[in-house]
């Protein structure tokens, strides 16, 4: 298969830009750390008890808000519009599909990870209630990840919209260049 179309050679060496699993590393990872550890101390329930209760019902809210969106980008992507855009980012056409299939990539490993604390895996096995630390630092661990996966929510909407503005203001320019070209093309005189 052609390295252009190979998701996990982008997401760890990445394109012309940046390898693709540093879009996680900016300025809001710090917001998402405090997020973490200011829930795990806020919250005195158990990682299996907060996994059934509100966890993983509101990760499968954003499960399916994601995908629609991303629905919605696929769509808007394959306008002619998109794909002049495109040719004028770094990492072309590819890079933007690579970041959409990224943060469906981080909200299913964030459903993953509280699926298994919803079934104990955290309480019961490793690294269990009776290793403090270690409990500690997993329970923060997946709520700075949830913190994350809203953020990606967030970014899969905004991106859409984005592209959405993007194209009109596209094709209202172009419609400004050449507002008689439609004419030409009915009338070739």
């Amino acid at each position: 298969m052609n390295n252009t179309f190979n998701y996990w050679k982008w997401f760890f060496k990445g394109t012309e830009d940046k390898a693709g699993w540093l879009r996680f590393i900016d300025r809001w990872l710090f917001l998402h750390i405090a997020v973490g550890i200011l829930l795990s101390v806020l919250i005195p329930v158990d990682l299996q008890t907060a996994g059934n209760a509100v966890l993983l019902p509101l990760v499968g809210i954003l499960v399916g808000l994601s995908f629609a969106w991303a629905g919605n980008a696929q769509a808007l992507m394959q306008s002619t519009e998109f794909n002049e855009l495109a040719d004028f980012h770094k990492g072309g056409f590819v890079e933007y599909v690579f970041v959409y299939q990224t943060a469906i990539l981080a909200i299913l490993v964030t459903l993953v990870l509280w699926g298994l604390a919803g079934l104990s895996l955290f309480d019961l096995r490793w690294p269990t209630l009776k290793n403090n630390i270690c409990y500690f630092i997993v329970k923060a661990f997946l709520y700075g990840l949830s913190s994350l996966t809203l953020r990606e929510c967030w970014h899969a909407v905004m991106g859409a919209q984005w592209m959405l503005l993007a194209q009109r203001e596209i094709k209202k320019n172009r419609d400004n260049r050449w507002p008689n070209q439609e004419q030409s093309d009915d009338n070739p005189s």
